[in-house]
């Protein structure tokens, strides 16, 4: 059980479930939600579209309309890993046609670019003195309640490699290990991940809305093959440029692999000075549920938006 209080933000529009790298089943989180009083929000799963049934009491139920009676706004979205040069480039994409084609085979090619890589990097950690066994420790695993159970490689999400780092003693936590291996030129495996550009026009041909996840995740300065080296700031215009629709402004930047020195604070002021005026203001708490051992986990509605925000987001798509 958890101890239900009243959230900052009614509306969050970043969470995730098991079916990516979340720990709550997609009823957990929603029952979680309506438990903190919660009015809206988002199922964004890394590269897999969101589910459109839940099994209630061995019944098949539609997930939206299983929130909707219980007072809930769910909006289904997909948290595209784009940019195979640039880390941390996350866009969601909001209330797509999830039967489209072209989501289906992104969602395939997002899935075979991962299982070699993370293969790849516990072999190369192994390597360099920190033994991590793929088979053993990272596709057979056992749960926060103690249950032995086994992931596909495709399943696999590199942030339980993180975890197991952290478990081992490789890492002080999960978001230790993830900069340990971003640092490492080495240990950086990268797998090959769609275009933010092509990511953004995927997200307008399937009738959603593209929205740049954790802006300031991205480093101050990037480089790529593709676009030689930018600031941050200029990289944000060209997705722009693109037809970015909206930028989350307010993030749990402080439980985070942020490694900048602005407060959660700041960094939401100036995102809405810089791009308030053009782009839809979202917002969210990444939540993933809590884990045994988890200190100070993020909560559903520790970040998000207000009701205005969100219907101006959503208004003729969801109401």
């Amino acid at each position: 059980m958890f101890k239900e209080r009243k959230p900052r933000y009614e509306y969050d529009l970043h969470c995730h479930t098991d079916r990516s790298d979340g720990n709550n089943t997609p009823q957990e989180l929603i029952d979680r939600a309506v438990a903190l009083g919660m009015k809206a929000i988002a199922i964004t799963d890394h590269d897999i579209v969101p589910p459109e049934t839940v099994e209630i009491n061995g019944a098949e139920v539609n997930l939206r309309s299983y929130a909707q009676e219980q007072g809930l706004i769910l909006v289904l979205g997909y948290e595209f890993s784009t940019d195979t040069y640039v880390n941390d480039v996350h866009i969601l994409g909001f209330e797509l046609d999830w039967s489209s084609p072209a989501v289906r085979r992104e969602m395939e090619r997002a899935r075979l670019s991962k299982s070699e890589a993370y293969r790849r990097l516990c072999q190369l950690l192994s390597a360099k003195g920190f033994p991590l066994d793929y088979e053993n420790e990272i596709l057979r695993f056992t749960d926060q309640n103690g249950v032995f159970r086994e992931r596909t490689p495709e399943e696999v999400q590199r942030k339980f490699i993180f975890e197991k780092m952290a478990e081992k003693g490789y890492a002080d936590s999960w978001e230790a290990a993830k900069i340990m291996v971003q640092s490492d030129p080495e240990l950086n495996v990268r797998r090959e991940k769609i275009n933010p550009l092509h990511a953004i026009q995927l997200i307008h041909d399937c009738g959603g809305l593209a929205v740049l996840a954790h802006p300031y995740l991205i480093a101050d300065e990037v480089e790529s093959p593709e676009i030689g080296k930018m600031s941050r700031a200029e990289y944000i215009e060209r997705l722009i440029a693109h037809g970015l629709d909206g930028i989350e402004a307010r993030y749990t930047y402080n439980k985070t692999s942020y490694q900048g020195h602005q407060t959660v604070e700041e960094i939401e002021r100036e995102v809405r000075e810089r791009y308030g005026s053009r782009l839809y203001i979202s917002g969210g708490s990444d939540y993933h549920g809590s884990k045994k051992g988890t200190v100070d986990p993020r909560e559903i509605g520790e970040a998000g938006i207000s009701y205005h925000e969100f219907q101006r987001l959503f208004s003729g798509r969801l109401f």
